[in-house]
């Protein structure tokens, strides 16, 4: 018996019990959306990252009607599926989840599979068990590595997306397709409209292509195949909505475009995030006291999405795009949403520097090695020059030290590391895009009063500042593991900090001074 019918038959019970107390409930106070999920089968990849986790926990609590949720799920480092379920449902984003829904783990179902390899790498039994159930499928697995191999890149993010279409066209009951994208998979444009665009390369070709070079080949051509685009994740992503364009025909499918996704601002708990990713690493370096300095336009829109958000408009994307398949023969256009703060509520790296650095003060990292002191600089000949000052030399200074005493050198290796980190996120923080999001402030006007409450997405209702204040509290909550217990010690040791910061200024000022008036005295004796 295959894992699914064997998961299927052990808890088929208790799901029946599950929907009979739901159905005896009255209909009438459930929403719009929460009807639409009643009953309903899912299928989600990518549900063991980070936006996942939070689609699953507000799918489980806002819709407690759902039948099941499969989730694709491959074995990693010697863990099998199970092992990683476990893991993953041990969070504590989950906590209010296990509170609230006791049981939810019934409806969850793992299937084993790779979006890297052909197929989706499921088994037949696995793969009809889906093809016969499900009704709603959410698309997010991809490789999120800016730096990956554009073999790989391309065989997660395009294939994976081509193989789950794939898998689509045979559903029997599928209601609604939703393909999760990048708002930067058309960052060789400057006006990214919610349209498909074209692309000097069709995904047939770059197939063709990689099937012929070698490995190294294909590395020292890579630049000229990405063209405008900055890496090979914005570049695969474009390719793979060329896919649903092309291979989403007859589907009812959409595609969401997130921008720069960042922590919760509400649910199920303020502040949660579990990555360096992004904004988040530049925050972490910086309230660690190892980051410095940044090449960074201040007066670019940062385009920042929280998560929790981001999931409120994807489960109701899903649904607005079942509701229009269902009044029409065939969907004609494929809707694509841009989820994006710039246009209702922008905010600029500048003033969410600006914040965080005024809220570090208030939550300071006890895992900090120094005062943070922190400069964005929008020329990039500048910003080498302090990186030279503020990170190289410091860097070699402690090294050197480490050796003498029998350590081994790590700081040099770590602003490697970070300097690795911030070219690659420093396109994103230089460049400016016009977005629009007509799709998504339309969706927003169809919902009911009760889903809004419910699924609330809306940018023009954040206060950014009160955001930042979460967001620096859960990382370090969330992300270092700091209990806030420790904050009063955090604060001791940063008030240490600042007075040695200070002494360590007024140090180098003088031995300036003095290297000057010892020049000028000597060219005046001359």
């Amino acid at each position: 018996m295959d894992i699914v019918a064997r998961k299927n038959e052990e808890n088929l019970k208790i799901t029946r019990e599950l929907e009979l107390r739901e159905n005896s409930e009255d209909t009438n106070d459930r929403s719009v959306i929460q009807k639409f999920y009643h009953g309903k089968n899912l299928f989600i990849t990518g549900a063991t990252g980070f936006m996942g986790k939070i689609l699953i926990d507000k799918l489980l609590r806002a819709c407690t009607g759902i039948e099941n949720i499969y989730i694709l799920v491959r074995p990693k480092k010697g863990k099998d599926i199970h092992t990683r379920i476990e893991e993953i449902f041990d969070d504590p984003v989950f906590n209010k989840l296990r509170d609230e829904v006791p049981k939810f783990r019934h409806k969850i179902v793992a299937i084993p599979g790779d979006c890297a390899i052909a197929g989706l790498g499921l088994k037949l039994t696995d793969r009809q068990t889906l093809i016969s159930n499900v009704n709603i499928v959410f698309h997010a697995a991809a490789t999120v590595r800016f730096d990956e191999k554009l073999k790989l890149a391309v065989g997660i993010n395009v294939h994976g997306t081509r193989d789950m279409l794939n898998l689509c066209q045979h559903m029997k009951q599928l209601k609604a397709v939703i393909h999760v994208s990048t708002a930067y998979a058309n960052c060789h444009l400057r006006h990214i409209e919610e349209k498909f665009y074209n692309y000097p390369i069709q995904f047939n070709d770059l197939d063709t292509l990689i099937e012929k070079l070698d490995d190294k080949s294909l590395e020292e051509i890579t630049p000229t195949i990405l063209g405008k685009w900055p890496n090979t994740y914005t570049f695969t992503k474009a390719l793979a909505e060329d896919v649903v364009r092309v291979d989403g025909k007859g589907l009812p499918v959409a595609v969401f475009r997130p921008a720069i996704i960042t922590s919760t601002i509400s649910e199920p708990v303020s502040g949660w995030i579990d990555n360096l990713y992004g904004p988040t690493g530049v925050v972490a370096g910086a309230g660690t006291g190892v980051l410095r300095t940044m090449h960074c336009d201040k007066d670019i829109n940062a385009n920042i999405v929280p998560v929790d958000m981001c999931v409120n408009a994807l489960i109701a994307s899903a649904w607005d795009v079942a509701k229009n398949h269902s009044e029409s023969i065939e969907q004609k256009n494929v809707p694509i949403f841009n989820y994006v703060s710039s246009v209702e509520n922008p905010l600029t790296w500048g003033r969410f520097t600006e914040l965080n650095i005024k809220l570090g003060f208030e939550y300071p990292f006890s895992s900090a090695i120094w005062y943070l002191s922190f400069r964005m600089h929008k020329s990039a000949t500048v910003n080498k020059i302090y990186m030279i000052f503020l990170h190289f030399l410091p860097a070699m200074l402690i090294d050197s030290l480490a050796l003498c005493v029998g350590q081994k050198p790590r700081l040099l290796k770590v602003y490697k590391k970070i300097h690795k980190f911030a070219n690659i996120i420093s396109f994103f923080c230089n460049n400016e895009w016009v977005f629009t999001n007509n799709n998504v402030q339309q969706l927003w006007g169809k919902l009911s009063p009760n889903d809004r409450n419910l699924f609330q997405f809306s940018m023009k209702d954040i206060d950014w500042a009160s955001y930042c204040h979460f967001y620096i509290r859960g990382m370090r909550i969330y992300l270092f593991k700091d209990d806030l217990s420790t904050l009063d010690a955090a604060r001791r040791k940063w008030r240490r900090f600042y007075w040695l910061h200070q002494i360590l200024k007024g140090v180098i000022l003088s031995l300036l001074l003095y290297a000057f008036w010892t020049m000028f005295s000597g060219y005046v004796c001359h």
